[in-house]
């Protein structure tokens, strides 16, 4: 039992020093001194992080406006979700009505 214990040890062994790497490994020195310049892998040249480029939405203080403003307050819900899509667009922002419990109003035909 020894002497099968002891072969497939040696077997073992003759095998790994074949799988040596030939070039660096992700994770040295040699891999980052060697890489050609240009933008990290996998991320696509062209696209660029939605934090880089300054808000372009709303202010919190003009949502607060909408939202909490004395005339909606008397209006049905679907009256109420009107209202807001009108004051969004007066600002120039699209209300998308995705919020649970509203009512969807259909734009297109099925077929």
């Amino acid at each position: 039992m020894r002497e099968f214990i002891v072969r497939a040890l040696m077997w073992v062994s003759a095998h790994l020093t074949l799988t040596r790497r030939t070039r660096p490994g992700r994770h040295t020195a040699e891999h980052f001194a060697n890489r050609p310049a240009g933008p990290p892998s996998g991320t696509t040249p062209g696209r660029v992080s939605a934090w880089a480029r300054p808000w372009t939405g709303p202010s919190a203080a003009e949502a607060r406006a909408i939202f909490r403003a004395e005339e909606a307050r008397h209006l049905s819900p679907e009256q109420r979700e009107r209202y807001y899509a009108t004051a969004w667009a007066e600002r120039g922002y699209d209300y998308p009505y995705t919020a649970p419990g509203v009512h969807q109003v259909r734009t297109g035909a099925t077929a």
